[in-house]
């Protein structure tokens, strides 16, 4: 198998799920941005980024920073939008404020679990840490987004 080879099963395997861990943390359209840069950055440093136990981790990472350096002077607090030209939206409007309020790793083990259908074994992996670290973000983001919008369980 030549190295495009693997670098195009790798992406077919892994560019779904880094954009949306990705949109986890900037919102849909700069999530996109930073997987995109993440898999340019993988392309050029193919050799040594495919050989990696946890390549996947590793580009969430990559795409997470690269994207916060490049516009750090531009980057406001994440944002969700809700689209306003629907007659019903999609999901509940204050939600995504409270999503934005989240730290970063609440928001993307609550978007990830919840929303994308992940394990708590997948968040763990891409964060790095261990499954309980990313089963206690998931119930604080959960908690905080419930009381926030006035929700009890």
């Amino acid at each position: 198998m030549s190295s495009l080879d693997g670098f195009e099963a790798f992406v077919v395997a892994h560019e779904r799920r880094l954009r949306q861990a990705l949109t986890a943390v900037f919102g849909v359209d700069r999530g996109r941005e930073a997987a995109a840069d993440a898999f340019v950055y993988a392309w050029e440093h193919w050799d040594r980024v495919g050989a990696m136990a946890n390549p996947a981790g590793y580009l969430f990472v990559v795409g997470r920073d690269r994207h916060r350096r490049r516009f750090r002077h531009r980057l406001a607090k994440t944002v969700f939008e809700i689209a306003p030209d629907h007659p019903e939206p999609w999901c509940e409007p204050a939600l995504a404020a409270q999503l934005a309020g989240l730290s970063d790793r609440e928001r993307i083990a609550v978007m990830l679990v919840n929303g994308f259908e992940w394990s708590l074994a997948e968040v763990a992996e891409l964060l790095g840490v261990s499954k309980s670290t990313a089963q206690t973000h998931a119930e604080r983001g959960m908690a905080k987004l419930r009381a926030g919008m006035g929700v009890t369980a």
